[in-house]
């Protein structure tokens, strides 16, 4: 059962953004001789019956291949496109009887550099937008300051954007979004055009400095592993306009199987190996991979998890093949969409 997140003083999490049956369809491209011809017009379901809820300061990540519905969703939740049916409710006003109110509590991150005035200092971006949300003097200052403190631009908030590296220019774009003191982000992978190591940075940015110290709740779109395995709180899968899981991401691995160990032995028994996998403790082995010092290691699904391990290991050893470590292996984001769909499709 996933874990409740609780508020300082230890009560239930209010939920900020609500998703009931909502459903959404667009119009399939009709070619000139369709119209002309009078064929009926075909439509693509990008959404169809989503029902989920995000706790208030919860990292909630959004995963699924190009095109399962992650792009619709967000634009439903900013009230960009309305849905067909169902509802969608942010900080309990919804999105299409209450947009204006709606757009004061939520504010999508905006992750193209693009849209940032690289003539123009770090602080006059700040400002301008600031003005456009009608924030100006003494007051606009002093909440531009403090956000360029907490995106730790402050040495940099006078110089030109176009002299900004790509980290920089996220952080801006971020602390650009809370000027109107929003409570709800949406941000649709964030780290794309980052390098590893800025990436991590701005991930612990996002947790610690947005999600933490602001007290934001955060949407989070991605196909990156690291945000989705150690940022996100929980994640939902889509699937063409399904959501076909919610939950932890450990989880929803546990969920569908996954018991992927590595064993590092030696020597390379085939034999042995051959063995476990006829008496049922092991299925879909790796070949043996050489390590140094004439180990090798060799991956497969254990049964049973732990329990599984320790018969294996218990006999291996007894078969003379020594294991020098054993240990699961975490699945790659692409196995686990992989498995979680493959189980999707086979219970529709």
């Amino acid at each position: 059962m996933t874990s409740i997140p609780l508020t300082a003083h230890g009560a239930p999490r209010a939920n900020t953004v609500v998703l009931e049956h909502l459903t959404k369809s667009f119009t399939k491209h009709r070619s000139w001789r369709s119209v002309l011809t009078g064929k009926a017009r075909e439509f693509v379901p990008a959404l169809t019956d989503v029902s989920c809820e995000v706790r208030a300061g919860e990292f909630f990540g959004l995963l699924g291949e190009n095109g399962a519905g992650k792009t619709t969703l967000f634009k439903v939740l900013a009230t960009l496109v309305t849905p067909d049916a169902g509802a969608a409710t942010v900080g309990g006003f919804d999105v299409g009887r209450s947009p204006q109110r709606v757009r004061e509590i939520l504010a999508p991150v905006i992750a193209d550099e693009r849209s940032l005035y690289w003539r123009l200092s770090g602080r006059e971006n700040m400002r301008l937008f600031a003005a456009l949300h009608s924030s100006r003097g003494a007051e606009a200052a002093r909440r531009i300051d403090e956000l360029l403190t907490l995106v730790n631009l402050v040495e940099a908030a006078d110089r030109p954007v176009s002299a900004y590296s790509s980290g920089m220019k996220q952080r801006l774009l971020v602390a650009r979004t809370l000027i109107a003191r929003p409570s709800v982000l949406l941000l649709d992978e964030p780290t794309r055009s980052l390098d590893p190591i800025s990436a991590r940075a701005f991930r612990r940015f996002l947790r610690e400095d947005v999600a933490v110290a602001q007290g934001c709740t955060v949407l989070l779109a991605t196909h990156n592993a690291d945000e989705a395995f150690e940022l996100c709180d929980r994640v939902g899968i889509l699937h063409r306009g399904q959501l076909v899981a919610v939950g932890q991401t450990s989880e929803i691995a546990r969920e569908v199987g996954e018991n992927r160990f590595a064993l590092w032995v030696r020597p390379a028994d085939q034999s042995a190996i051959d063995a476990l996998v006829a008496r049922g403790v092991i299925r879909d082995t790796t070949a043996f991979v050489d390590e140094p010092g004439g180990w090798s290691r060799v991956e497969c699904d254990l049964r049973d998890g732990l329990e599984g391990a320790a018969e294996a290991v218990a006999f291996l050893a007894h078969a003379g093949v020594s294991v020098a470590r054993c240990e699961p292996v975490q699945l790659s984001l692409a196995d686990l969409l992989e498995r979680v769909l493959a189980r999707h499709a086979a219970h529709a």
